[in-house]
């Protein structure tokens, strides 16, 4: 199946297919954003006065929309997504958003089209970089960034172009998630933001390919595919899942190596982790109002309606049959369980 093929599989029937030749008219970010209802809010900055914008959006959509109209033009924009399943396509080639997932994009003119899922709530941080900010803060770095943000940096005017998609770290989901509540007085606020700007440049914008690469890096490089190749083999088939001899084989190493590597990189074992992608595709299940309880406990694997309930209030904070009225709400909640930001 080709990426094209992929992405409009991923994001819904409903919306226009990658290869189509699209023209649209660039829309204010305000007018863009009009259907969501107040699910926008910009965190920090200013993409025009100081050349970065940290954006958060909590929505649902209920209508199909084109949101590559609400990207800055001329920026170089880096997507965190927590919940929701997107696609962006550039010329043949397309990339596809899933839940916990992130990456990084060009944007010029109207060369990218961009979709998020109808029906799904999407809760997802972008950052939007202008030329001139990452020149202020990269201009040293030259030889060691990602050939996409060297490209954009040396070029006045750099045709549109996507980058690659990587699983979120535990890490930074935990801190993705406290963004909209800066654990920091109101005063600090201000570097406390730039400083997980900062941060995210220094996780995204570098790279060591080939001969260069370190061994250190190498080791680490593989043990996040490894752990996303897990992650994607389980969220597949919630339903019946691989034992860890087989996760081994797929990923080719052993399963004690897969264990140990697994745990220190998400902060749970792979049964941990398993439950909570149930736990989260089950309430999305009940949230969309066509699964009972039951229904939803088999749709993700669970023969025990009690076995069910007992991880769900485990996991969410309250019982199946009262979700979603009853779910907490808040930094409180996310903090409870910060693996499950993408299922709240």
């Amino acid at each position: 199946m080709t990426d094209a093929a992929k992405t409009r599989s991923v994001i819904g029937r409903s919306e226009p297919k990658l290869n189509r030749k699209l023209q649209v008219s660039p829309l204010s970010e305000p007018a863009v954003r009009q259907p969501i209802r107040g699910g926008w809010r910009r965190l920090y900055g200013g993409f025009h006065d100081l050349g970065v914008s940290v954006e958060w959006h909590d929505f649902e959509l209920s209508n199909s929309s084109e949101w590559s109209r609400s990207f800055h033009p001329d920026s170089l924009e880096l997507c965190l997504n927590l919940a929701g399943e997107g696609g962006i396509g550039c010329a043949s080639r397309s990339i596809e958003f899933a839940p916990l997932t992130s990456g990084f994009y060009v944007c010029n003119g109207n060369e990218l089209r961009a979709w998020r899922r109808l029906g799904v709530r999407h809760r997802f941080l972008t950052v939007g970089f202008s030329a001139r900010f990452l020149r202020d803060h990269l201009s040293h770095c030259d030889g060691a960034l990602h050939p996409l943000v060297e490209g954009f940096l040396l070029r006045d005017a750099c045709p549109a172009a996507l980058g690659e998609i990587h699983r979120l770290t535990t890490e930074q989901e935990r801190w993705i998630a406290q963004l909209p509540y800066p654990p920091t007085v109101q005063a600090a606020r201000r570097i406390w933001y730039l400083s997980k700007v900062l941060q995210l440049m220094a996780d995204y914008f570098f790279t060591r390919p080939g001969e260069d690469e370190l061994f250190c890096d190498r080791q680490k490089r593989l043990a996040r595919e490894r752990v996303d190749r897990v992650v994607a083999i389980l969220r597949q088939r919630l339903a019946e899942p691989p034992g860890l001899e087989e996760l081994g084989r797929e990923v080719g190493c052993s399963p004690f190596h897969l264990s140990r590597t697994f745990s220190r990189e998400m902060g749970a074992t792979i049964p941990q982790y398993l439950r909570e992608l149930r736990i989260e595709r089950a309430a999305e299940l009940l949230r969309s109002g066509k699964y009972n309880v039951t229904e939803a406990a088999l749709e993700v694997g669970y023969s025990s309606l009690s076995h069910f309930s007992q991880a769900f209030c485990q996991t969410m904070g309250c019982c199946p049959a009262l979700y979603p009225l009853k779910a907490p709400a808040g930094p409180a909640a996310v903090e409870k369980s910060p693996r499950l930001v993408a299922g709240k």
